[in-house]
């Protein structure tokens, strides 16, 4: 029988509540009623493993064996139901992929977009978790001198739960505030149950010292204000944490400083490649194949926010855009985006590459085709942007089927009556004076935001004229998009390019005029949606580009002019800006490993100064010095914690308050270090016994006066106990002598005078 007795109920119950409330901080990161099921199921039978080792006394080493034996028997059913043979038994894949999971799974929940659902069974970290911490928390409070410390192991599955789960900081406040309420109703019976276990017992020992219903009565009242204080003290600090985290701040989780696996700066800017799809080879050759093209007709390839006067390109991680931070995600996203909601499917053919064609803000999406694992495994999302890419890049065959949410392209007068949205982007600030002087040409005479950018938008389009530059029949037409190529085609007359160098432009307009505004490169079908299945070549390559509003939505507007015949003859333009007259024309044909968007093999800018080599030698030594002594503290820890135990038991030993308790102390100090040394003496031993298994006449008298102290009714002094200690530390000493310093270690960080005492006390 455990010391609780008939409190073995009350103690379970307390345990399930709060192991299930502090599990429920889980429930943003799957959001799955799979993972209702995981919790039940694993609270369950960690309780059932619990209950039975408490029963039986089963040793910690025993309830291991069998918590994981359990694990293993049911992850696959309740973390990887899909993988599970007749739905509950594991199959052997299935049950290695659930081994390697468990190690595995805790990086990948960080990276990846929540909620997730039961994707790929990343539902192992909370069945691991929850099992666990039930098994802990019920064998703790049942078998533990000290049942509170119990505890702390739903506290610890609340700080993994908050710390694994997303960037939202009321529902946690509320879960840690509710647990906090049930663990003080815990500890405040736990008190009560050890306040009535020992009046019992000094009842049956000496009437005398019962304290009297008034006493009790006090003790309750003190018990009680504490317990007020305590709680006051938990809800004012939540309602200061509240105010100074206000909604819209976000708290700092794991996935918050989680190196992802995908860097778009590793790979060229799709936009470099723009010509490349026009030329011959390409211009009519099927890309891939969608069914269900929005209205727009737009198929979104990349989304590009960062300018240098060289390449447009995706940002990195630590843009302010976040257009650079690009997530795993689950098949299914919970989007919040406004708008249309459109299904695709998507046939890829000759396109190559890793940026996925797709519309809008993601909200499922599923692979399908002989590659389907593959693709799932290295998909990458960036919500901010709409942008998708695949680390294994497409090949022919591949398809995927996805629903997303269109923003509706707005029409001229819708667009005029907007204002700039509040949206950072990385700056550029050598913007060239052609620039500005045609914006400022077009803007004349204009004063709202909205009607200077439409503005903008006619007069590149009734300048403008498109060339490719590729054929034999066309007017020349430098490619590249680099700051100068953007001022030779606002100095030119005509004006001429085609949508890599007019959506820059305008982008760059835009910007001058407030806008946060980013470049889009994408198909665009030459018809709308037939219901049925539309090919999409090279020759629909295009690239437009998107400002934000002051509503915060991202807009398409497209700045490429109509196909019109170019003029022969440059018209006089008195106001025309000078320019380098030579300009070199690059050759048309272009190495056809520019489509490729492969990682470099080595990075190209490296601006950082070579390191001090005498630094470079310390820090090594120092990041060296610091894994071996992290792993000595790792493998020094266990030991540590006994001794520290065994300290901490000494010298409450020797400050109890009464003499004879402090004897008594001195001597069961004195019986655990000979047990610690080896000293076995027979089961239920006198202390007479126990001096005759050490030997020695300084034993023997030791245990007389221990034995004077605890049945004489003579009362010892503090003077008399002081003496005694002061016996014990000799006697203490004398044990380790002679011994080597690996048997004093041993005896130091022995565990068996701990269990000694525990059948002592039984």
């Amino acid at each position: 029988m455990t010391r609780l007795g008939r409190g073995i109920p009350v103690t379970v119950l307390f345990a399930v509540v709060s192991v299930s409330i502090a599990s429920s901080v889980w429930w943003p990161v799957y959001q799955s009623p799979q993972f209702l099921v995981v919790s039940i199921g694993a609270i369950v039978f960690g309780a059932l493993i619990a209950l039975a080792g408490s029963l039986f006394r089963l040793q910690g080493i025993v309830v291991l064996g069998i918590t994981l034996l359990v694990y293993l028997a049911i992850g696959v059913p309740l973390a990887m139901p899909d993988r599970a043979v007749g739905g509950f038994l594991p199959s052997p894949d299935a049950l290695i992929d659930l081994i390697a999971g468990t190690a595995r799974a805790w990086r990948e929940l960080v990276t990846i977009l929540v909620p997730v659902g039961t994707y790929q069974g990343l539902l192992i970290p909370a069945l691991f978790g929850i099992l666990s911490t039930t098994v802990l928390t019920i064998s703790v409070a049942l078998r533990a001198k000290r049942a509170e410390f119990a505890g702390l192991w739903p506290v610890l599955l609340l700080v993994l739960g908050i710390a694994f789960g997303p960037e939202e900081p009321w529902f946690p406040l509320a879960i840690g505030l509710s647990l906090n309420l049930v663990l003080l109703g815990w500890l405040i019976w736990l008190r009560g149950m050890r306040h009535k276990a020992h009046l019992s017992k000094q009842t049956a020992v000496v009437a005398s010292v019962s304290p009297s219903r008034g006493e009790r009565r006090r003790a309750g009242i003190v018990g009680a204000m504490s317990a007020s204080l305590i709680l006051a003290v938990a809800i004012s600090g939540g309602a200061v944490l509240a105010t100074a985290l206000p909604a819209e701040t976000p708290r700092n989780v794991l996935r918050s400083h989680i190196e992802q696996a995908f860097d778009p700066r590793d790979y060229p800017s799709p936009l470099s490649a723009f010509r490349r799809y026009l030329l011959p080879d390409l211009v009519n050759q099927p890309l891939l194949s969608v069914t269900g093209i929005p209205q727009d007709r737009r198929v979104r390839l990349a989304t590009l926010d960062t300018y240098d006067g060289v390449v447009y390109r995706v940002g990195g991680p630590e843009s302010p855009s976040s257009s650079g931070t690009f997530v795993r995600v689950p098949h299914r996203l919970e989007q919040t985006a406004r708008g249309e909601r459109v299904s695709m499917t998507v046939e890829v053919d000759a396109l190559s590459g890793i940026w996925l064609p797709g519309a809008g803000h993601l909200a499922e999406i599923r692979f399908t085709g002989r590659n389907s694992d593959a693709l799932a495994d290295s998909f990458f999302y960036n919500d901010v942007t709409g942008s998708s890419a695949v680390l294994t890049g497409l090949t022919r065959g591949d398809s995927y089927r996805l629903t997303s949410v269109v923003t509706p392209t707005p029409s001229p007068l819708d667009l005029a009556a907007i204002r700039p949205g509040t949206a950072e982007l990385p700056p550029f600030a050598d913007v060239p004076a052609a620039l500005t002087d045609r914006l400022d040409s077009y803007t004349e005479g204009i004063s709202a935001p909205g009607a200077q950018l439409v503005a903008m938008i006619d007069g590149l389009k009734t300048d403008g004229y498109i060339s490719h530059g590729v054929g034999a029949d066309e007017p020349v037409s430098r490619s590249g998009h680099g700051i100068d190529r953007i001022e030779e085609l606002l100095t030119d007359q005509p004006m001429v390019g085609d949508a890599e160098q007019y959506a820059v432009a305008a982008a760059l307009m835009a910007r001058e005029l407030g806008f946060p505004a980013r470049v889009v490169m994408g198909f665009l079908s030459p018809e709308a949606d037939p219901g049925g299945s539309v090919p999409l070549r090279g020759g629909d390559l295009s690239a437009w580009i998107e400002v934000q509003d002051s509503a915060g939505r991202w807009l398409t507007v497209d700045p490429v002019p109509p196909v019109r015949e170019v003029p022969e003859e440059q018209p006089e333009d008195p106001q025309k800006v000078s320019r380098p007259p030579a300009i070199v024309q690059p050759p048309l044909e272009e190495d056809d490993e520019e489509i490729e968007q492969v990682p470099p093999a080595d990075s190209e800018q490296n601006d950082d100064a070579p390191a001090n080599p005498f630094l470079a030698a310390v820090l090594a030594v120092a990041r060296v010095a610091g894994s071996v002594l992290l792993a000595l503290a790792l493998a020094a820890a266990p030991f540590l914690v006994v001794i520290a135990a065994k300290a901490r038991r000494r010298v409450l030993r020797r400050r109890r308050t009464h003499p004879a308790d402090r004897i008594r102390g001195g001597w069961d100090e004195f019986a655990d270090s000979a047990i610690d040394y080896g000293v076995q003496p027979p089961p239920s031993a006198t202390r007479r016994e126990v001096a005759t298994a050490v030997g020695g006449k300084r034993a023997f008298a030791l245990a007389s006066v221990a034995d004077r102290a605890t049945f004489s009714l003579e009362r010892p002094s503090h003077e008399d106990a002081d003496r005694v200690w002061a016996a014990v530390d000799d006697l203490r000493r004398s044990l380790a002598t002679g011994r080597t310093r690996r048997q004093r270690f041993r005896a130091a960080s022995s565990l068996r005078s701990f269990r000694s005492l525990r059948s002592r006390r039984r």
